[in-house]
């Protein structure tokens, strides 16, 4: 196999030398906001979850694709991540469902990726500094250091544009209606839902008036890239179908639409949550679920307390993972219950939507 020499540039001037894997990025480059994910396993779940758009995922787990790919497992029919970065690429795959190798998988998607990095030495800078732009390829280092330089990051940037569906369609065939927004929705979920509902999914710009005559038991908010307050227009919809008196439930860049539709404010983590290892305390039980996470963004707790009840927080910095509208049948969750990665703790939820509109 011939190596391909590669570097990856931070904006604050570090620089990683590697080897390139995957495809070949136009020009040498590709470029995007780093950030880290702590998972061990799913990484093809991760490289192909759309809330990943505009990002380049670096793995904290040192071996990446010891069990190849497959064309089950992915959470949408494109990568929309802009490069991935590992300790160590597996030069071999074992595993019976495995279709292909991870090499093979982002060539055919048209991603690039870098190995070889002191992923260790990266991790702790991105968690001392903050997620921060970058760029890797096997272009000169001063042009590395252009596209690190110039590369604008999520914030205010409207990326659920790029990543929701432009047509409407349907998926399962449960005996209640469900309504699910595609801000970036991922496969797992849609699988969730249809166990209950015949899921009818539509476009993030659709109006209220609508939806509403669609006729559903509920509606669902689903995960998305980006910055929450950059998806213009959604907020107003969501007032008007919770007005309508429709159940809602939402999960990640959901439960941030459907705070700033309540009057809350959202701001940016340092380097966020990407993993499916943090303990989130149920604050109507007492009971600790692991999660699995991904946002970048976060919801003031404090901008809620007049029109929701804080449900989850979490125990690594207690920031708020879960709302209940007080006066309405909505709630949501900042983390992911349909787990693709990760564990099942919170897979309940889905029932809990499903109660509710039963209950309507």
């Amino acid at each position: 196999m011939t190596v391909r020499e590669a570097a990856l540039v931070l904006r604050d001037g570090s620089i990683f030398e590697g080897e390139a894997i995957g495809a070949q990025p136009p020009g040498g480059v590709s470029s995007g906001e780093v950030v880290f994910n702590t998972t061990f396993t799913g990484y093809q779940e991760v490289i192909s979850d759309p809330s990943y758009a505009g990002q380049i995922i670096s793995f904290t787990t040192p071996h990446i694709g010891v069990y190849g790919a497959n064309s089950h497992d992915n959470e949408s029919g494109q990568v929309f991540a802009r490069g991935v970065i590992v300790r160590e690429l597996a030069r071999r795959r074992s595993n019976w469902r495995s279709e292909e190798d991870l090499d093979l998988f982002l060539k055919s998607r048209n991603v690039g990726g870098i190995a070889g990095i002191d992923t260790r030495r990266l991790t702790r800078i991105l968690r001392e500094s903050g997620s921060m732009p970058g760029a890797f390829g096997t272009a000169p280092e001063s042009v590395l250091r252009e596209a690190a330089a110039a590369e604008a990051g999520t914030d205010g940037v409207n990326l659920v544009a790029q990543v929701s569906t432009t047509d409407e369609y349907q998926f399962g065939s449960g005996r209640l209606n469900v309504v699910a927004f595609d801000f970036g929705i991922k496969q797992t979920i849609l699988r969730c839902l249809g166990d209950v509902a015949t899921v009818r999914v539509v476009p993030f710009k659709t109006s209220a008036e609508q939806v509403m005559s669609m006729s559903p038991n509920g509606v669902f908010l689903s995960n998305g890239p980006g910055d929450p307050e950059s998806v213009a227009g959604v907020p107003e919809t969501l007032r008007q179908l919770m007005d309508a008196g429709v159940p809602i439930f939402g999960i990640c860049l959901g439960h941030q639409l459907l705070s700033l539709a309540l009057g809350g404010a959202t701001f940016k983590l340092p380097f966020g949550h990407h993993g499916a290892n943090h303990p989130v305390r149920n604050l109507r039980t007492g009971a600790v679920e692991i999660t699995s996470q991904n946002h970048n963004f976060c919801v003031d707790p404090d901008s809620l307390r007049d029109v929701a009840d804080i449900t989850h927080t979490n125990l690594n910095d207690n920031t708020n993972e879960g709302m209940r509208v007080r006066d309405a049948k909505c709630f949501s969750v900042q983390y992911h219950p349909e787990a693709g990665p990760g564990p099942h703790d919170s897979r309940y939820l889905f029932a809990e939507f499903c109660d509710l509109m039963d209950s309507t």
